[in-house]
């Protein structure tokens, strides 16, 4: 079918159209609260009608708010970041804010390439879901001025801000409480080291620890997947004796360990307990229902969005870390 040769609608066209300067028009998207209302009413049904598309570059050369937030999250796949950008979304929509969404594999230097790409679309705030960047990554951000929430975790001394939870402490709570059913050989399954992974490993070690017990893990370079889950926990199983329980990084590895546990007959929570991080719907569809620590995916990802558009809008508040907390899930794997 041959592509249409209309023209596209124009600022000036709606104006004249409507009997109005070109410039009530454009106030009608900079600003639709300094207009009247019957003149925006009209504005907005030839908006819908002829379906108007904004040409936003004009703005972004000037100095004015694009209305647009940079997010970079490092998977695509896991349900974890779709989670957080749904409560982006649910604070930056009813803001009139969109977002620009960018992916970096888990590569500092990809993020790098990415945090430049977004400035140069001139954001307003950023976004970032890893702790561990670049000097040229700090320096843009430095040199852009604009503010910036680290999401997910809380690092010591954040670029900005910070919004997340303390990983090493939801863990060790988790494996303390392991501990405490009498689980005394508890193996950590590990995927893809990045900084979560690690911070999770060291509150797993400091519970056993603590309680006079050995650490030991078993861990995958590779991502995180039910089939990886079924290797490690072979792979624990052939490397030492007596294992009572796991306790994996995240819920797919705990899913892929359950699935070969009940190949290979070994019964869980009986035999061996399994507790998950992240808390996924799918673990709670298990049988039995999995035990996992309750990541607030959503309340960050709308914490961290208000608090960028509140500095972006002159509201800036002085605290930079925002602890949201976590919880265990009342499962039946452990």
């Amino acid at each position: 079918m041959a592509m249409s040769n209309k023209k596209a609608l124009t600022l000036q066209d709606i104006a004249d159209e409507l009997g109005i300067t070109k410039m009530t028009v454009s106030r009608y998207f900079r600003e639709p609260e300094r207009v009247a209302k019957a003149t925006r009413e009209r504005i907005a049904r030839i908006v819908e009608t002829q379906g108007f598309i904004q040409n936003r570059a004009p703005s972004l050369m000037s100095k004015a708010m694009s209305k647009t937030l940079g997010v970079i999250i490092p998977s695509l796949s896991n349900q974890v970041f779709a989670s957080l950008v749904e409560g982006i979304e649910s604070i930056t929509q009813p803001a009139g804010f969109d977002i620009l969404l960018a992916h970096s594999g888990y590569d500092p230097k990809v993020e790098e390439r990415k945090v430049a790409m977004l400035l140069s679309y001139r954001v307003d705030g950023l976004l970032l879901c890893e702790t561990t960047h670049t000097p040229k990554t700090v320096n843009m951000i430095k040199q852009a001025g604009i503010p910036v929430v680290e999401a997910m975790e809380l690092p010591d001394k954040p670029l900005d801000m910070a919004v997340g939870m303390d990983h090493m402490q939801a863990s060790y709570h988790a494996v303390t409480n392991m501990i405490k059913r009498g689980r005394r050989h508890v193996i950590y399954l590990a995927a893809r080291l990045d900084n979560r992974t690690r911070l999770r490993q060291k509150g797993y070690e400091q519970a056993m620890w603590d309680a006079g017990l050995t650490p030991s893990s078993v861990a995958t370079p590779f991502h995180s997947s039910f089939t990886q889950g079924q290797a490690l926990m072979r792979q624990a199983l052939n490397n030492y004796n007596n294992i009572d329980g796991v306790f994996c990084t995240n819920d797919d590895l705990a899913i892929g360990a359950m699935q070969y546990c009940m190949e290979k007959g070994i019964r869980v929570p009986s035999d061996m307990a399994v507790v998950g991080f992240n808390a996924l719907d799918i673990g709670q569809a298990m049988k039995p229902r999995l035990t996992s620590v309750v990541t607030p995916r959503e309340a960050i990802g709308r914490k961290s969005a208000q608090l960028l558009i509140d500095a972006v809008c002159g509201s800036r508040v002085n605290q930079t870390k925002f602890d949201l907390g976590y919880s265990l899930t009342e499962g039946s794997s452990w």
